[in-house]
């Protein structure tokens, strides 16, 4: 009976812990498109305070941390076309939160991926916005990141390697570093700060995923500049925001490396 028992029991964990991640992903999400609109700015810029309507920003952490209108005027903040629509930011959320709760399973790295993946989505809706990923999210993300997962690396049943990681965020790093040396045009110094954080991240399952993650960014950017072209969007000097391709090909990594270490 026990034995029989044990498939149904590890399944409920499973159905929970993927519940629980989309639910904090859906939570977290919420909070993205004002943090979003404040940080999409130009670099000569200060971050936006007040709302469209002109009202300032109020609640925790000095207005940063709050819905996506305007409690005043109930003014909604995402006002570009470039802006993600706001009801699908919650959803973009919980789905990689689950995933990445399906693919890792109830290992301590588990715990890394949720915390640091609402910040991987506000980091890919300004550089979508604004073609910027500011150095108060990408500096603060590799450091969280490195910190986090040797925490993870304590704890028993964790699947990766600390050593690895950091290495990991190095090599990525520089790789990005010699990319913007040769054509600074094409990559920014701040995607170059960004693989810092994923190359600590994919880097904790290994070699082979940190390049997988790494070719799989660089795929899916190639794919939608050559798009952009055919449609007559864009040329070869057309600048497009790297950021999110880089997040999304992250996320494929992480993916394929907790269901290999599962």
């Amino acid at each position: 009976m026990t034995r029989r028992a044990e498939p149904h029991m590890i399944a409920a964990v499973y159905a929970t812990l993927i519940a629980v991640a989309a639910f904090w992903g859906a939570a977290a999400g919420l909070l993205v498109p004002r943090a979003a609109y404040r940080l999409s700015v130009e670099p000569e810029e200060a971050w936006r305070d007040t709302c469209p309507a002109g009202h300032s920003f109020a609640g925790p952490v000095q207005g940063w941390l709050g819905g996506a209108r305007c409690v005043p005027c109930g003014a909604a903040i995402a006002t570009t076309q470039r802006h993600l629509q706001v009801p699908l930011v919650p959803l973009v959320t919980a789905l990689s939160c689950a995933a990445l709760a399906a693919a890792t399973g109830p290992r301590p790295e588990l715990a890394v991926w949720l915390l640091l993946a609402p910040f991987a989505v506000l980091l890919a809706q300004v550089d979508r916005s604004v073609h910027r990923l500011p150095d108060q999210l990408t500096l603060p993300l590799a450091a969280a990141a490195a910190v986090l997962l040797g925490l993870a690396a304590l704890l028993p049943a964790d699947a990766g390697s600390w050593p690895t990681a950091l290495l990991g965020g190095l090599v990525l790093g520089a790789a990005y570093f010699v990319l913007f040396l040769i054509h600074p045009n094409g990559m920014g110094f701040g995607d170059v700060k960004l693989a810092l954080s994923l190359g600590v991240a994919l880097g904790w399952y290994g070699w082979t995923v940190l390049f997988t993650g790494a070719f799989a960014g660089f795929l899916l950017g190639s794919l939608y500049g050559v798009a952009l072209m055919v449609l007559r969007r864009a040329n070869r000097k057309t600048a497009i925001p790297f950021g999110p391709f880089m997040i999304v090909g992250a996320l494929a990594g992480l993916l394929l490396g907790g269901l290999a270490a599962g």
